[in-house]
């Protein structure tokens, strides 16, 4: 057997379908998501079987980009969740035959909560079909299960059109990827897009004053973890000190005895106030190649903020 050869028919079934799909897209698409995107309320999903879990997949890409959406398994429905539906919402309901006893059962009750009964399923002639106000086509002539059994080209074709939905809702609700981070706080995308350089402050603050010894400097820069320090006259930042600095002055100097903190600065370091998005203390970190960036608060030293400890937290 050809496993390769087999896996590429399959693919090729399933792209075969959803051109089907892209070719018979029509104004009950467009009515379907007019309808979700007027409603006061939000979307319930129903769904069994297979359909449940593109349901579920369905309802998590929709919250995920602004369009409120609850999931709804038909079997629990009839046993008391049905009251989750309010008469403002809409419900897409997800069966490829249409006439599941589950569903069937169920149609009356969605009908009558909800504002609107949008059905995808593949036979238009079902019962389903014939109860929903809005239907989307899912029919599929081939299925890529060699026993042309299994629920394979039918749930692709169910999971692209959801996506297709979801698409559609994004760009009439005006949808952004800023919004998108709000819902994402966690993720990389949510910290590069929303995340204050505040958060990521070093817990530790060096700071010395500008006539502090060379011992004295030395010790503040081991201590801060980071080989840095920052020379502070009431707050205000003169400049920094950091290991590689008290290297060169240790081979430039034979006698550092009389050298102190503001000698061996170096004057106007990079900064960023700590208001500022993360992504941009990033961008100056990279753009300076240097590994720690001063954070002021209204232009006063309010700590540092370290490369490694933003890469840690996915910032890039």
């Amino acid at each position: 057997m050809n496993l390769l050869s087999l896996a590429k028919d399959a693919l090729s079934i399933e792209i075969a379908e959803l051109e089907s799909l892209k070719n018979r897209l029509d104004d009950s698409f467009v009515k379907a998501v007019e309808s979700i995107n007027a409603a006061s309320g939000k979307l319930i999903v129903v769904g069994i079987g297979k359909s449940a879990h593109v349901g579920n997949k369905i309802v998590a890409t929709l919250n995920s980009t602004g369009t409120p959406a609850q999931f709804l398994h038909a079997a629990e429905a009839i046993h008391g969740d049905l009251g989750i539906i309010q008469k403002q919402d809409v419900v897409l309901c997800i069966s490829y035959s249409g006439n599941s006893p589950e569903i069937v059962n169920l149609l009356p009750f969605l009908k009558d909560y909800s504002s609107c009964l949008i059905g995808m399923t593949g036979n238009p002639d079902s019962k389903l079909g014939k109860a929903s106000a809005i239907i989307l086509n899912t029919h599929v002539d081939k299925e890529a299960c060699p026993n042309k059994l299994a629920p394979t080209s039918s749930t692709t074709v169910q999971m692209a059109l959801g996506d297709a939905l979801a698409v559609c809702l994004m760009e009439l609700k005006d949808f952004k990827d800023i919004d998108f981070a709000k819902f994402h706080p966690g993720g990389s995308l949510g910290k590069n897009l929303t995340a204050k350089v505040e958060q990521f402050v070093s817990q530790t603050k060096p700071e010395i004053n500008p006539e502090a010894t060379i011992r004295e400097v030395i010790i503040s820069v081991s201590a801060s973890k980071h080989g840095i320090t920052v020379v502070t006259d009431n707050g205000k930042i003169l400049g920094v000190i950091t290991d590689g600095d008290l290297r060169r002055m240790l081979l430039n100097q034979d006698d550092v005895s009389k050298v102190i903190a503001k000698d061996i600065m170096s004057k106007n370091p990079k900064n960023i106030d700590k208001s500022e998005l993360a992504k941009e203390a990033m961008y100056i970190l990279k753009n300076n190649n240097i590994g720690q960036l001063i954070v002021t608060d209204k232009g006063q030293y309010y700590g540092i903020i370290d490369l490694h400890k933003l890469l840690d937290e996915g910032i890039i």
